[in-house]
């Protein structure tokens, strides 16, 4: 398998940390966002994701896209150990918090989002930063009540092994940290974000691990 990433983009650290758990051997092909005007808008990239994005999962002959997509591709294609729990119930809970973080959060942040605020629209890095935070505590707000107030929750985001959620969790928490957010009103997530680091398959995945790390 080749994983087209970046090693600071949450989406690509989300994979990469769901092929640890997996234990399955890939070759990570770098992807760099922002070295010539972004190497995601070069054509050979383009015609492999149309929308310019990391990160693509080469499974031969297959080429996936979309980090939630491409982790719940390699649940069902590598059963174990599962990423989501046995009960529709408890599927969907984990999907929740996985997409509040995927869906909610990420995305008004994503570095094209911030490109456009910055150099089409004219806004200050300040500015942008904090746009950046008020999304981030906003989201990781909800997700802190989505997990210290439910049951099910346990060292992990879904029970005492990590999953599906946890894999969004902690790129989220990492880049939370990078923008200095606030995460003191946030006791749980940060709670789970330690245990994650406290993991092999976690601290393989962390940016600074990469081989295109800078």
């Amino acid at each position: 398998m080749k994983l087209h990433t970046y090693f600071r983009s949450s989406a690509a650290f989300r994979v990469r940390i769901a092929l640890n758990l997996k234990g399955l051997p890939f070759d990570a092909v770098p992807v760099h966002l922002l070295r010539d005007g972004g190497e995601q808008h070069h054509a050979a990239y383009r015609a492999l994701n149309p929308l310019g994005v990391v990160p693509v999962l080469q499974d031969s002959p297959l080429v996936l896209t979309q980090s939630l997509a491409i982790i719940e591709y390699l649940d069902e294609t590598h059963p174990q150990p599962a990423l989501l729990p046995a009960t529709p119930a408890e599927r969907a809970r984990v999907r929740a918090i996985a997409q509040a973080i995927a869906c909610d959060i990420h995305p008004v942040n994503n570095l094209r989002v911030l490109q456009y605020l910055k150099r089409t629209l004219g806004h200050t890095q300040d500015e942008v930063d904090t746009w950046y935070r008020h999304w981030v505590q906003l989201g990781l707000s909800a997700v802190e009540q989505l997990l210290a107030e439910h049951p099910q929750t346990g060292r992990f985001c879904h029970g005492d092994t990590p999953g599906l959620a946890d894999c969004c969790l902690l790129p989220q928490v990492f880049n939370a940290r990078r923008y200095h957010c606030s995460l003191d009103a946030m006791p749980t997530v940060q709670r789970i974000a330690a245990a994650c680091e406290a993991l092999p398959a976690f601290v393989a995945a962390l940016p600074a691990n990469q081989p295109d790390a800078e």
